[in-house]
């Protein structure tokens, strides 16, 4: 008998590859419409190419290939240089050419410019996510150098370039460039208050001057970015945010020592380092005092792309479990037409549309100024992020489930997607700092959720769940003390942020999804384990088509 003449194979099915992740998309289409997108052949065209098994393996070999830190050269100069596999470039590059680091802002932009530039972090990131850091960063970094007229004119069109330049040379030589960020310290993570990193003025003092920074970063983002954003106290002023550039104008590197690149769980392609400042150069940027606040705003974007970034994961795990189960059978039938798997995938796809709809909504509002689209960039972009976000870490587990033991296997995107998935749950800032926010900007402007509930009520009205649950949480916010609140903030943001999703599916998506979220989300078994819901009322095959229809 020859080697494995026993070992046929039957029953197995390749992961999705091949597909454009635009074209297929029922919900990002309808989205882009109601917001007005005139960008869809732009991003069918990117949807194909990210879709293709060449960019699946790209994103499996940077995965794999990871990032490797070279400190000294062979005479012991120090030089702190990265050396990223090719394909991490090839990611950079096509993310590069389709201005995802910088679309909203780019001189090109139109009306729903930030619902396209959404749509493209979303397709980028169902395939590799580890380079949309350098890309979130560099993107929140923007508009802060927009406000330094002088920064701003030597870098800023290599901020938007959409050429790639992987050289690790002077700015000045580069035909564009990444920003990233260095705020965490061991001694106190979220509460930068606590930063013990200092800041020296070489001459004068102030906004647009130069100081030496000496001092520690414990967490500091993608250090072979070209600058960075970084936070240290002054002796006078308090903190302040600078602009700190890895080369000097002299063609000396600045003196940031990277100590060693962290081994995390996931995020794997992209480099993530602990540093050490030695009288590194930098510039203030904002006011002396005001650092905190400065860095707040570039916060504000990357909170954001946390939230599309783990709807993107959401987004293809949904697709590779449907793709899967509608060709895996057992027990005599395929998986996906059994009530059991359908419970579950319904589960999902509901939950996966809810992020969707929420993320590009509040997108959206970031391209308005109106009293309405401030309360849900203040309140809801960090309850979003932490309730997108932590529902990802759950539910990419869930669907591994549904691939079996094929599913906990290091070989495929769905375990890269799980390991994934808890990164946006903490960068930016922990589930329990984005509660903790949720209250603080209500707090400091009462009429911001007064706009949100009223926006919320003419649709609430309509449903008796969604009504009670507005006048109840209207209630709590009204009576409950300051520490009763934040006892319960995660209650709290956790019902606020469903009854935003409840409120979105209802006036945008078919009747068939917003009355399942609805009756499954307001269910008192809802949320203990997915698929726990009633098939009553629920149009399942309608659900599941329109999550990902049959090609």
């Amino acid at each position: 008998m020859t080697a494995w003449q026993t070992h046929q194979i039957s029953n197995q099915f390749d992961e999705k590859q091949n597909y454009n992740l635009f074209d297929t998309d029922v919900v990002l289409q309808e989205i882009l419409n109601r917001y007005g997108s005139r960008n869809q052949s732009h991003l069918s065209e990117f949807g194909h190419i990210v879709g293709t098994s060449e960019y699946y393996e790209y994103a499996d070999l940077a995965n794999k290939h990871t990032p490797i830190l070279h400190q000294f050269d062979a005479r012991g100069r120090r030089k702190d240089v990265i050396e990223f596999h090719p394909a991490w470039h090839k990611w950079m590059a096509l993310n590069r050419k389709f201005a995802v680091h910088s679309h909203p802002f780019s001189i090109f932009t139109h009306q729903a410019c930030w619902i396209d530039w959404a749509a493209k972090f979303y397709l980028s990131g169902q395939v590799e996510c580890g380079n949309l850091c350098p890309n979130s960063m560099t993107l929140g970094s923007i508009p802060l150098i927009q406000k330094e007229p002088e920064l701003w004119a030597k870098i800023g069109d290599k901020l938007l370039s959409t050429e790639y330049d992987e050289r690790d040379v002077p700015i000045s030589q580069k035909k564009s460039i990444w920003l990233g960020m260095g705020m965490t310290e061991k001694q106190g993570g979220s509460d930068v208050r606590a930063n013990e990193t200092v800041a020296i003025p070489v001459a004068e003092s102030g906004r647009g001057k130069a100081y030496l920074i000496s001092g520690h970063k414990w967490f500091f983002s993608a250090p072979m970015c070209d600058a960075h954003l970084v936070v240290a106290k002054t002796e006078q002023d308090g903190l302040a945010c600078f602009f700190v550039p890895r080369w000097l104008e002299d063609g000396t590197k600045n003196h940031i020592h990277v100590q060693r690149l962290k081994d995390k769980v996931g995020n794997r392609s992209n480099s993530s380092s602990e540093v050490e400042f030695v009288d590194a150069w930098g510039i203030m940027m904002g006011e002396a005092g005001r650092g905190i606040p400065t860095i707040i705003e570039m916060a504000n974007y990357t909170r954001l792309t946390c939230s599309v970034g783990s709807s993107a994961m959401l987004r293809q795990a949904l697709v590779q479990c449907l793709a899967y189960t509608r060709q895996r059978k057992a027990f005599g039938k395929e998986l996906a037409n059994q009530p059991l798997m359908q419970a579950v995938l319904t589960d999902l796809a509901l939950e996966t549309e809810a992020a969707v709809q929420l993320s590009f909504h509040l997108a959206h509002c970031y391209e308005k100024e109106d009293e309405l689209s401030l309360a849900w960039k203040r309140i809801m972009t960090p309850a979003s992020k932490f309730w997108i976000c932590k529902r990802a870490v759950e539910l990419t587990g869930e669907m591994m489930e549904v691939f079996g033991g094929n599913g906990y296997v290091d070989t495929g995107i769905m375990a890269r997607i799980f390991k994934e998935a808890p990164v946006n749950t903490i960068w930016e800032g922990s589930g329990n700092v984005m509660c903790l926010d949720v209250l603080r900007a209500i707090s400091r402007d009462r009429e911001s959720i007064e706009v949100l509930f009223q926006s919320f009520s003419d649709v609430a009205q309509t449903e008796p769940d969604l009504q009670k649950e507005l006048q109840e949480l209207f209630k709590l916010l009204s009576t409950a003390s300051p520490d009763e609140l934040q006892f319960m903030a995660r209650t709290l943001v956790t019902r606020l942020t469903i009854l935003a999703q409840a409120v979105l599916l209802k006036k945008y998506a078919p009747e068939f999804v917003s009355d399942a979220f609805i009756q499954t989300r307001y269910s008192g078994f809802h949320g203990q384990v997915v698929g726990m819901i009633e098939a009553k009322h629920i149009a399942v095959d309608k659900i599941l088509n329109r999550a990902f229809a049959t090609e």
